[in-house]
């Protein structure tokens, strides 16, 4: 485990700020540590980059863009970002969209034995990218426990077999908690959203099982 871990105390502080999303993030950027939070601007994301603006106006924000995304999605990215002065970097897979299905048709079923390439192509090896280009200490991402059964077991906070430490703030909130947040700030939203990797609800797309 990376020589981070030992000073941050785990138990301490998911117990302490586990509930505090606001706290917790600004824990976390008082660590002094470089840091990046990822998102798919799907439903309610809005929230953990205002969160995380608030706290820290350019923190990079490593967006992994499929190729695959809806109208509604890349218009409602524009919209966040322009809204929140976002530092956005967008990592793209090696090949486009148009590429790929010239050479191997359509998106493969989540039962063909094609799927797990197609996820580590346009989503995992794109990720693993971004962390090597901006060697965060600190990841902040917007996971909930409402979203998989691999979720519901993670805390707010924890430590990566490399010493990555990855931050939850949301992990506890409801839809109606978020939904509640984005009146209160005057954010945008975008429900008509999907992940080529998942196609279903409560199926991990691996990112989170990898890292």
């Amino acid at each position: 485990m990376s020589r981070l871990a030992p000073a941050v105390d785990l138990a301490r502080i998911n117990e302490e700020l586990g509930h505090d999303a606001a706290g917790l993030v600004r824990w976390a950027v008082g660590l002094g540590l470089s840091n990046i939070v990822t998102t798919n601007f799907r439903p309610f994301e809005a929230v953990i980059l205002h969160l995380l603006t608030q706290a820290q106006p350019d923190v990079p924000v490593i967006w992994m863009d499929n190729g695959y995304n809806t109208e509604a999605t890349y218009r409602f990215a524009d919209e966040v970002t322009e809204q929140l002065g976002l530092n956005l970097k967008i990592y793209l897979p090696r090949r486009s969209r148009a590429h790929r299905e010239a050479v191997e048709g359509l998106t493969p079923a989540l039962d063909d034995p094609r799927h797990a390439a197609f996820t580590e192509e346009v989503k995992l090896e794109p990720f693993a990218r971004a962390l090597r280009e901006t060697a965060p200490k600190v990841w902040f991402t917007a996971l909930r426990a409402t979203d998989s059964a691999v979720r519901a077991q993670m805390e707010p906070v924890s430590i990566n077999p490399d010493g990555l430490i990855k931050v939850a703030p949301l992990l506890h909130w409801s839809s109606k908690d978020l939904h509640e947040y984005c009146k209160q700030h005057g954010l945008p939203n975008n429900f008509d959203y999907v992940d080529p990797t998942k196609g279903e609800d409560q199926r991990e797309c691996g990112l989170h099982l990898a890292h």
